[in-house]
């Protein structure tokens, strides 16, 4: 049977778990909206486009504006693995997504989360 990869989801698929997890919570859409287009210099439009077209997160990524240079800047665990270590590129890219997302629903402010 074959392994299923997360960069061949839908970024559409993806984005409302982020939001659920944000908001369950205590934080909001709009808050997950700021991370994900600080990170990956899509504006609003282009975010909702991009979840519009329904392209994977290999494409979602790929086709960002501009990866904010301050990535690497992000640093600590997710799923067991330290982001800063990741290999792949593209898997190194969702894991700062996610860890971003984790720091949002753990209460850091937004200040300490847009290093």
């Amino acid at each position: 049977m074959a392994k299923f990869h997360v960069t061949l989801m839908k970024f559409a698929n993806l984005y409302p778990l982020y939001v659920q997890k944000a908001e369950r919570k205590g934080r909001t859409k709009a808050e997950v909206d700021q991370i994900i287009c600080w990170l990956t210099g899509y504006d609003q439009d282009g975010l909702e486009q991009q979840i519009e077209l329904g392209n994977d997160v290999e494409t979602f990524f790929a086709q960002a504006p501009a990866f904010n240079p301050n990535c690497s800047l992000i640093k600590g665990v997710v799923c067991g693995i330290r982001v800063e270590d990741v290999e792949d590129p593209l898997m190194q890219k969702v894991r700062y997504l996610d860890k971003l997302i984790d720091e949002l629903a753990k209460g850091k402010t937004m200040e300490k989360i847009l290093r």
